[in-house]
Formats: C-alpha cells, sequence, structure tokens
C-alpha cells in the first residue's frame, strides 16, 4: 500500500506557503533580510514531507497517515512561529515542546518504518517482539535528536546560526525532552501492543 498526499496535507502546505510569502514581502520591504532568508529555508522545507513520503513509495516503506500533516505543522510552527515569530525567545518552553513532540513523533516513525521489514519468528514470543520493535523505536527517536542537536553545533560552529542558545544547557536539555516523550511514547505503544495481542 502506497503513502498517499492527503487533501489536508496538500491544503495546510498551500496556507502556510502563502502566509511564508505575504512574510517575505513585508519582510523585503522592511529590509528584514534575516527574515527573508529564514521564509525562503521554511518554504523550502515545507516540501520535505512529499519529499519524504515520495522516497518511502519508492523504498516501499510504510509512514503513518498523518506523518504530511504533522511534520507541515512542525515545520510551521519551528520555522515559522519559533524563528521568524520569535516564539523561542517570549516562550521559555516552546523549544522544548517541539523536541518534546518531535521525540514522540519519531518513534511512531520508526514503528511504521519497521513494519513488514523485521520478521517474528515462530519461537519469539509476541512479547519480546512487541519490547525489540519499542527498543529499536526508541533508539532511533533518541538518535534523530542527536543528530539534529549536532546539526545545531555545526550550524552555530560554522554558520555563527546562534542556533544553541543556552550551551550546553540547551543542548542537555533538549536531548531529555527528546529521550523523556520518547520513552512516554514507547511505553504506552507497548501497553497498547499487548492489549491488541
Amino acid at each position: 500500500m502506497k503513502n498517499q498526499n492527503s487533501k489536508l496535507s496538500i491544503g495546510i502546505a498551500v496556507l502556510f506557503e502563502i502566509i511564508l510569502i505575504l512574510t517575505a514581502i513585508v519582510s523585503i520591504a522592511t529590509s528584514q533580510w534575516k527574515n527573508v532568508a529564514l521564509t525562503l529555508l521554511a518554504m523550502a522545507c515545507l516540501i520535505l514531507p512529499f519529499l519524504i513520503t515520495r522516497i518511502a513509495n519508492i523504498k516501499n516503506l510504510v509512514l503513518p497517515s498523518s506523518f504530511q500533516t504533522i511534520m507541515l505543522i512542525f515545520i510551521f510552527l519551528a520555522q515559522y512561529l519559533g524563528e521568524i515569530k520569535k516564539f523561542y525567545l517570549y516562550l521559555w518552553w516552546w523549544d522544548l515542546f517541539l523536541h518534546a513532540i518531535f521525540g514522540s513523533f519519531a518513534v511512531i516513525i520508526a514503528l511504521y518504518l519497521i513494519k513488514g521489514t523485521i520478521r517474528k519468528e515462530p519461537e519469539t514470543s509476541e512479547q519480546r517482539f512487541i519490547l525489540f520493535n519499542l527498543v529499536f523505536a526508541f533508539s532511533f527517536s533518541v538518535s534523530l535528536g542527536t543528530l539534529w542537536e549536532m546539526f545545531e553545533f555545526i550550524g552555530d560552529y560554522f554558520f555563527k546560526a546562534n542556533m544553541v542558545k543556552g550551551g550546553l544547557e540547551d543542548t542537555s536539555s533538549d536531548l531529555l525532552i527528546k529521550i523523556l516523550a520518547a520513552f512516554i511514547t514507547s511505553v504506552i505503544c507497548y501497553y497498547r501492543s499487548l492489549k491488541k495481542h
């Protein structure tokens, strides 16, 4: 079964692109060149969920049906509200909130990606198989979160992007909240899976 581009996700993407285009026009008119660059980056990022869906279809990988919608909203919250509208500065918890969403959703994405890839052997108990899948999904989420923190560090080190706002404390708290969200999601998925079997 192929992953589909939903009408909802296409509509959300178009709406967000319009908002970003209008923001770019206002930023150009007021000579806010950093905002122009951020809006262009955000506009490019909105293509990513559709590109990832296309690659998943080529590789016969299954994604959650809500993948595109959640990713589009996440990009908008991070790029537009977080960076352009400065929610990261005005709301101390905004960055942690987004890292928690990422940590949780990455577990769900991993569980979908391994469907049909990892097969249960007859001698493996259902409980052990579910636990193995969730350990993998949890590790996948933590790995992605760690790679993101490395990306932020590289951006700051080479391009002076100011992505790591609080230094070691920012990086540590981001990783902790991602790990906690991934762990809670994994535990919930574990007990839900046990109930189904």
